[in-house]
């Protein structure tokens, strides 16, 4: 008796071998290596969370990193506590006062921003740095605290090979044209949004 046929795999079956065709020219031809610029923005919880696993993962391979904090640092945060138990292979800088809503001073913070970008700089000109997070440089840049055309300048010439990623809602457009990789984080539902507050290793 033959065996009789599955309509569904034989379908999934014709789709994967297309789409394994094509995986594996995109592959074939993509020869190129370079420092990649990642911007992580948007309304979406998960920014910082996803650069920081992929400090994680950059760790794994044995590579320095170097982390500057913008906004945040007035309380102590779960990755910063846990990043500083390796002192020889990440730099964690924690440089901002809190939230802006908290700060209500924007000369004191454009003032620490730019201490913030000045410890930015010198690590994106370290050759010894495979990467560098900038977490919530955006937010500096969306209330205009840092003046975007030197923040683009620093970037640019950077290290070569340097991999860079920036985070924090409302990147700028035209950080978002720069970027090689760009990710938008979508807001469907939130806990906070229902009396939830910051939970320990989620938010903090």
């Amino acid at each position: 008796m033959a065996s009789q046929v599955d309509p569904l795999a034989e379908k999934h079956n014709k789709i994967m071998k297309r789409r394994k065709a094509f995986m594996d020219h995109k592959i074939q031809i993509a020869t190129d290596s370079k420092g990649i610029l990642l911007v992580n923005t948007g309304d979406g919880k998960g920014k910082s969370s996803s650069a920081f696993g992929m400090v994680v993962r950059a760790l794994g391979h044995d590579m320095k990193v170097a982390v500057v904090q913008f906004i945040k640092g007035a309380m102590e945060t779960g990755e910063e506590r846990f990043f500083k138990r390796f002192p020889d292979e990440i730099v964690f800088k924690a440089m901002g006062e809190g939230f802006t809503w908290d700060t209500q001073d924007r000369t004191r913070d454009i003032e620490i921003c730019e201490l913030a970008w000045a410890q930015a700089k010198s690590f994106l000109q370290d050759d010894s740095i495979d990467l560098v997070v900038l977490d919530e440089l955006n937010v500096a840049l969306s209330f205009q605290y840092l003046d975007f055309d030197v923040i683009r300048q620093d970037i640019e010439t950077r290290c070569p090979g340097q991999h860079l990623i920036i985070t924090g809602r409302g990147a700028p457009d035209a950080l978002v044209d720069m970027a090689d990789t760009v990710t938008e984080m979508t807001l469907v539902k939130h806990a906070f949004d229902k009396g939830v507050q910051a939970q320990l290793g989620i938010e903090l």
